[in-house]
């Protein structure tokens, strides 16, 4: 079942990396098992063990843009796993603190975090900044900014993160 899951981030990786080829880039698409994933054996549900970015590392000095699956990895068995829900939020935590990376950058469809749902409290404020403990807190009464696995990757080994619009030019929010 896991391996059907893992065809959708595949297929989208793909795509976009021939895009970025048409558009003049060099780009080079990895699913999660070739970026160096490795998970438990936890099929719908696996837990990231470790990430060797040697892979990617080797891309990124060729000069290629690297598109990585989200969502899914491989057991030390072997099989594709996948993450669940907020795996691809996971998966950009976990890879961008195995790169050394000074911040991790989420686009999605929200502008950051507020300080209630802006749908429903009109007067609701956009926070510059949010703790890591905070913005757990808030995923726990439900709001779904980021999933609460990628804040505790964020918090574990220090990597701020970025949660910001896709369709705007808002600055968003940094949980650190």
């Amino acid at each position: 079942f896991d391996a059907l899951l893992a065809t959708g981030e595949q297929q989208s990786m793909a795509l976009l990396a021939i895009a970025l080829k048409a558009m003049g880039y060099e780009a080079t698409s990895l699913s999660g098992a070739q970026a160096g994933i490795t998970t438990d054996t936890v099929h719908r549900q696996a837990r990231i063990l470790k990430i060797d970015p040697k892979r990617v590392c080797e891309e990124l000095d060729k000069g290629n843009i690297v598109i990585v699956a989200g969502f899914q990895g491989i057991s030390k068995g072997e099989d594709i796993t996948t993450l669940g829900r907020g795996g691809s939020d996971t998966t950009a935590v976990a890879l961008a603190a195995a790169l050394n990376a000074n911040i991790c950058q989420i686009y999605t469809d929200v502008e950051g975090v507020y300080t209630a749902d802006p749908r429903l409290v009109p007067e609701a404020a956009k926070l510059k900044e949010i703790g890591y403990e905070e913005m757990l807190e808030l995923a726990s009464y439900g709001a779904k900014v980021i999933h609460p696995r990628a804040v505790e990757l964020g918090e574990l080994y220090n990597m701020p993160i970025l949660v910001a619009s896709s369709f705007s030019d808002s600055t968003g929010t940094i949980i650190c």
